[in-house]
């Protein structure tokens, strides 16, 4: 790694190296990718990537940024420290026949990449739970040309990330003493706070900075399965967690059994629930060279 463990991951248990990331990488890419392209579609659209831009995606994990990029005729470099999200990335870019995409596995905190190189720099979902978030910023506006823009998406209140509140209310089922996110919260909520987001993006050096709160991420979800496997595998940590409290096998069932029926009183009359979560969209442009 290089970034400094005893300043970042030592403060936050939850901290999950690329082969934890690796081990979820193919549920990731069934289960959670997919339900991220609207997202992806929107971002990109507010910072006015267009066909023949050159795009970096850091931290892309199996798709996000990078295949909507793509779609759009956008020179594609995804990039991402788990190998096995990158090998998912290559996959799909096979499957659509994406000549202008390609992948490296790479640590978003130190990019093996020029100064100036990319018109649009982003994230989904990624650097926004990074240890060293400040470094892994100050990187994306490096490679970006002069005039450029750096993108960062992530999610906003956990209060009202309705997936999440709904996994905690299951799991206190079997393990009532669990009292949910710690404070402060994980690093997915480091820039929660639309200001936090805007300051850390003027602070790596962008200006006319800009956070977009109206934008939403909505799952839909016709059963508690689907919620329950969007939960393991859009993040290490539901493992983590699921392991920190001891529970086995049938309390996993329990849990389970309970997400579907909070997925079936959502749904109601309809066939599938439809589950938020808010987000932060935050963009500024690249003035000058490094």
């Amino acid at each position: 790694m290089t970034i400094d463990d005893q300043t970042s991951t030592a403060e936050h248990a939850e901290f999950a190296p690329p082969e934890a990331w690796d081990a979820i990488a193919t549920g990731y890419a069934e289960h959670v990718a997919p339900g991220e392209q609207p997202v992806s579609a929107a971002a990109l659209d507010l910072v006015g990537l267009r066909a023949g831009d050159t795009f970096l995606d850091v931290a892309g994990g199996p798709g996000g940024l990078g295949l909507a990029a793509a779609r759009l005729g956008a020179t594609v470099l995804s990039t991402d420290w788990a190998p096995a999200m990158v090998a998912r990335f290559e996959e799909r870019v096979r499957a659509e026949n994406l000549a202008n995409a390609s992948a490296r596995v790479m640590d978003a905190h130190d990019l093996d990449l020029e100064d100036d190189r990319f018109d649009v720099t982003g994230s989904q979902f990624g650097v926004m739970l990074v240890p060293d978030q400040a470094s892994a910023l100050h990187e994306m506006v490096r490679v970006t040309k002069p005039g450029g823009r750096v993108l960062i998406v992530a999610y906003g209140s956990p209060a009202q990330f309705e997936a999440l509140q709904f996994f905690i209310a299951a799991l206190q089922r079997v393990a009532p003493d669990f009292e949910g996110l710690p404070d402060p919260p994980p690093l997915e909520f480091q820039v929660s706070d639309p200001a936090v987001l805007r300051e850390r993006l003027a602070d790596a050096g962008l200006q006319d900075v800009h956070v977009d709160t109206t934008h939403q991420e909505r799952l839909e979800l016709p059963n508690g399965r689907d919620l329950w496997n969007w939960m393991l595998y859009s993040n290490p940590i539901t493992g983590m967690i699921l392991d920190e409290v001891g529970a086995g096998e049938a309390d996993r069932t329990t849990i389970r059994s309970a997400l579907e029926e909070m997925i079936r009183e959502r749904a109601g009359a309809d066939e599938a629930a439809i589950v938020t979560a808010p987000l932060n969209v935050g963009w500024g442009v690249k003035v000058g060279g490094r």
